[in-house]
């Protein structure tokens, strides 16, 4: 007997050798494609026992229809391009890999706000257009003399509050769900009065579930003058036409932003406060470490799909799917 048919859909990666050494004993056949279109995803992956898939994708009610899979396992944490209710009707278990890029996104995070609170995109701005000097780059100030507040204390939001108050900001933090621990260097808060005291947010938030933004017009207007605002969590988290305006009357005075509600980015947005942003496409997540550690995991999961062994990160179970059948 053959053995199973796994397709790899939506990513860049340049061989598939880390899928090959984790589906290999299992005798698995590996097909791939963009996954771009409704078609393109039929067509790799109508026969195929386990997808794995990036982003790009989108598995609506009516793709989930023609597929034959046991599961669908996502390179990544999001799962908001696979219609969940659809797929437990269907019998179709989703995992995905929500434990990787820690270090990575932490360290992007940090880099970016030290970046304009140092105001050195502004810097160089400068002295490539023939300046010298830091007169128009006053005041700036050091960590010692600043609070740093982080929106979200999961994995991630515990990294980069540990690499801030290595570098001697005061910390503080909110989370709805998790409880900052004593003794830890960081200040339980509530988000308004997070928003009010900080020179730099950080938002390692998930998410709201109805996709309203958290830093709305009047979270926005409630921080610091000339605070600086970073996101690398997800892009619904603020409102993106108040931070605009947001920008323009220095609450917050810069940005820096690896997530967006719509990518890839349309530029324009920010019209008129475009030296006044730090913008990089989705990668705070990437290094080549962090990418190898998710594709193995999910690679991983794959393979417990097609074992019918427990599945280590899912969010529609195989349990739920045995039980719909």
């Amino acid at each position: 007997m053959s053995g199973p048919l796994v397709a790899i859909l939506g990513t860049r990666y340049r061989d598939f050798a880390i899928e090959e050494r984790a589906l290999g004993p299992l005798g698995a056949t590996i097909v791939s494609g963009p996954g771009g279109t409704p078609e393109d995803i039929v067509d790799v992956a109508k026969t195929a026992d386990v997808v794995l898939a990036g982003s790009r994708p989108r598995f609506d009610e009516a793709v989930l229809a023609s597929l034959n899979c046991t599961g669908i396992v996502r390179y990544g944490v999001g799962t908001d391009s696979i219609d969940l209710d659809a797929a437990r009707r269907l019998g179709i278990a989703v995992a995905r890999v929500s434990d990787y890029g820690t270090e990575a996104v932490a360290f992007h995070t940090v880099a970016a706000a030290a970046a304009l609170l140092r105001r050195i995109p502004d810097a160089d701005r400068s002295i490539r257009t023939g300046s010298w000097g830091f007169a128009d780059l006053r005041p700036l100030h050091l960590p010692s003399h600043l609070t740093a507040g982080v929106i979200g204390y999961g994995r991630i939001g515990r990294q980069a509050a540990e690499y801030l108050v290595a570098l001697g900001f005061s910390v503080c933090a909110h989370d709805e769900y998790v409880e900052i621990p004593a003794g830890s260097g960081v200040q339980a808060m509530g988000l308004d009065d997070l928003l009010a005291a900080s020179d730099v947010v950080l938002l390692h938030a998930p998410g709201n579930k109805d996709g309203t933004p958290l830093l709305d017009r009047n979270r926005l207007a409630a921080m610091r003058p000339g605070s600086v605002l970073v996101n690398t969590a997800r892009g619904s988290l603020i409102d993106l036409d108040a931070l605009v305006d947001g920008l323009r009357a220095g609450r917050p005075a810069r940005a820096a932003l690896d997530v967006f509600p719509t990518e890839p980015l349309d530029f324009a947005v920010f019209q008129g406060v475009e030296d006044r942003v730090l913008l990089t496409p989705h990668m705070a997540w990437y290094t080549e470490e962090s990418e190898a550690d998710m594709r193995q995991k999910a690679a991983e999961e794959a393979v417990r799909l097609l074992r019918g062994e427990p599945l280590r990160d899912p969010v529609v179970s195989p349990q739920e799917r045995k039980a719909l059948r």
